[in-house]
């Protein structure tokens, strides 16, 4: 065993000693009054797909009030759900001030009814302690997820197994919500919701007005041409191609979104496209939902941006490679994906432009 192993080991046993917790039956604490879910994981769009859960728990206990451990990565996604009464950013970089120490320690030390540690793709050892470390006397976390053994499912009165493999195409905001399901606790409703204010409307009704000019008979189309993982984006050219066919209809206005990690695809697409492209980047997530919503259609690759905009009504096309649509693809009956092969690129422009054709036809005749 390498000495890596062995202080891995020893660090486990050490916290088994002082932080096991006694396991419990099914039954959860009557009318909870206050509940914690520590996800702390840095995925966007596993953050988004754990809506169901934070809705699951409202609609059983309404006066329940939530309170929610996030990242500095995955805070954005939640800042205006209307089922989260407050959330903390648990950032392991300012452990190191005394003070973030102590505002931490309060939050942990209040008295929670339930605590929950919700897990999706991954193990997080960080969830499972802080989790631990909550005032409660239930404690909801995974025991196996996907066949991994949690070595720290000692931390939890309520154990759970999560398998994929049993419904491989189950959807994340589904298959999310099986930490909770032996408790009683479910919904039938599993889309996302990104509430936005007033201030954001404005924003996103000023962008599409300076889009539409004088002529306010164009439909709006965005884009997202950018995404975190390589193996999800695909081709810049491709996209221009699709522009550059729609636009040959003249009914419609383009505009792209993103942020700086974007600029690559984002300068390939303006500056290879005739077309008059407008930019919508780096502005915060409700302000992204409002002008989604008031968009005609939004394609996109397979990012964080496509559960954004799942969260709303607009007509969508999302475009897949290696990951499973079934699982992660935006859930409605306008939401639409593509995928061929693990292999992004084997989906043509034609396939981008037949559907987004359909759809946009489909638009104007129900309009009509």
């Amino acid at each position: 065993m390498s000495k890596n192993n062995i202080f891995t080991a020893s660090i486990t046993a050490l916290l088994k000693v002082f932080l096991s917790a006694k396991e419990t039956g099914e039954k959860l604490p009557v009318f909870p009054k206050k509940v914690l879910i520590v996800r702390q994981h840095n995925q966007f769009g596993d953050m988004l797909a754990t809506v169901p859960l934070f809705r699951a728990i409202k609609e059983k206990y309404p006066e329940t009030e939530i309170t929610l451990i996030v990242s500095p990565q995955n805070f954005y996604a939640i800042t205006t759900n209307e089922f989260i009464d407050e959330y903390f950013v648990f950032n392991k970089k300012k452990l190191f001030s005394r003070s973030y120490r102590l505002e931490l320690r309060k939050l942990l030390n209040r008295e929670y009814d339930i605590v929950v540690c919700p897990a999706t793709v991954s193990l997080s050892s960080t969830s499972c302690i802080l989790s631990r470390l909550a005032n409660s006397s239930f404690r909801i976390g995974p025991k196996i997820l996907n066949g991994k053994v949690n070595k720290f499912a000692f931390m939890f009165n309520k154990r759970v197994t999560l398998d994929w493999k049993k419904y491989p195409d189950a959807h994340v905001s589904d298959f999310g919500l099986d930490i909770v399901r032996p408790c009683g606790l479910t919904t039938k409703n599993f889309r996302a919701s990104i509430p936005y204010s007033e201030e954001y409307e404005i924003m996103a009704d000023e962008f599409v007005g300076y889009l539409k000019g004088k002529e306010n008979d164009h439909k709006i189309v965005g884009l997202h041409v950018g995404a975190g993982k390589p193996p999800n984006r695909w081709s810049a050219i491709k996209f221009v191609e699709v522009i550059k066919n729609l636009n040959e209809s003249g009914k419609y206005k383009f505009y792209l979104t993103g942020t700086d990690s974007d600029k690559a695809e984002l300068d390939y697409v303006t500056e290879h496209s005739d077309v008059n492209l407008e930019l919508f980047v780096n502005k915060p997530v409700p302000a992204l939902a409002a002008l989604i919503d008031k968009s005609d259609l939004f394609i996109t690759n397979d990012t964080g941006v496509m559960h954004v905009a799942g969260a709303t009504t607009t007509p969508q096309i999302s475009i897949f490679g290696p990951t499973n649509p079934f699982n992660w693809a935006p859930l409605g009956a306008n939401k639409y994906f593509l995928r061929k092969t693990d292999l992004i690129e084997d989906i043509t422009v034609s396939d981008v432009l037949n559907l987004a054709e359909m759809i946009l036809n489909k638009t104007e005749n129900d309009a009509a």
